[in-house]
């Protein structure tokens, strides 16, 4: 019996009958982060780090979750599971799954620059590894997020001088959170979207001292939000929502930025290439760091990463999955 199998719902583990980050609903799901993609309504049981779970009661609902620690070791049917740092989002984790001297890591989705907030990426040595590629190619190189927060600043900077309301867009979990942490505070007030005030509750019930914000609701004075900076989920371009906030100028923090992909995805004013996701050299980086014999490959530029990790000499092997070319 293999350790790990790759079913329709998702990665399987059949010694412990469980499910990772599973497709459907499964009886029992290990989740490696609360990104839609990731963590989904259904399951009968969970298990995922403990930062997880204020996140994913708001997003998925009560179930029946259990939790660990980083590096806390459990046991199911003689198989040791156990959480490490992803550095992806709050909570975010690897799982490591030893049994008889075989070791796997599953990723989740990871990022390797420290961002000051979360607990970092720590590369776990295995046997086998299965690792993202969302920005498997050599094309995505970030640059030190110092210089992206910089930017962020001098562009909201920018935007106040002329007396125009500033509109971030990022995703609620994660690169909300990221932002709102490294803006200058002095500049003018905060705001944000409710679905992410959502999530900068869950954090803080999670224990991370989030800076103070603001839900940009209907009972305040359209006023206030001149000067302001309010970050919305993309989801809110265009949206009547949006529209209470004239004049103003946006603004998008995705790492696809970086190629130019952004205009074709998301009309903004401004881009800037800040991800939660490893580049190119933090993949490469991850990869030679965990020792493994074998790297499975999902999520992204699958073809693209495995070809190139062949070439290094390293067996490596594309896994399709329904997510290969979502842009997170």
């Amino acid at each position: 019996m293999p350790l790990i199998e790759f079913t329709p719902n998702g990665i399987y583990v059949p010694k412990a009958d469980v499910y990772i980050d599973p497709f459907k609903a499964v009886e029992n799901a290990l989740i490696t982060h609360a990104h839609g993609d990731h963590a989904r309504k259904g399951n009968i049981n969970y298990l995922c780090h403990s930062q997880s779970v204020p996140i994913l009661k708001r997003r998925i609902g009560h179930y029946q979750f259990q939790s660990a620690e980083y590096g806390e070791i459990v046991n199911i049917n003689g198989v040791k599971f156990s959480f490490h740092p992803a550095g992806h989002v709050l909570g975010s984790a690897q799982i490591r799954i030893e049994h008889k001297g075989e070791i796997w890591v599953v990723s989740g989705d990871y990022k390797t620059e420290d961002d000051g907030i979360l607990t970092p990426f720590e590369a776990i040595k295995c046997h086998t590894f299965i690792t993202e590629s969302t920005f498997g190619l050599p094309e995505f190189d970030w640059l030190p997020q110092e210089d992206i927060f910089s930017q962020i600043n001098d562009w909201w900077q920018g935007n106040a001088n002329e007396n125009n309301c500033s509109i971030m867009y990022a995703y609620s979990l994660g690169k909300a959170q990221r932002i709102l942490q490294y803006l200058n505070h002095q500049i003018g007030p905060v705001f944000v979207h409710g679905s992410i005030q959502n999530m900068n509750e869950a954090y803080r019930e999670a224990g991370v001292l989030l800076k103070p914000t603001h839900k940009a609701g209907s009972d305040i004075d359209r006023k206030e939000f001149r000067k302001a900076l309010i970050i919305a989920p993309p989801s809110a371009d265009n949206s009547y929502w949006i529209k209470r906030f004239e004049p103003y100028v946006t603004g998008l923090a995705s790492g696809w930025m970086s190629n130019g992909a952004s205009k074709a995805w998301l009309k903004s004013d401004n881009g800037f290439a800040l991800s939660d996701h490893a580049d190119w050299k933090g993949l490469n980086k991850a990869v030679l760091e965990t020792g493994a014999e074998k790297v499975l490959v999902t999520h992204g530029y699958i073809n693209e990463f495995a070809n190139h990790l062949n070439k290094m000499g390293i067996e490596a092997e594309a896994i399709p999955t329904q997510f290969d070319s979502n842009p997170t």
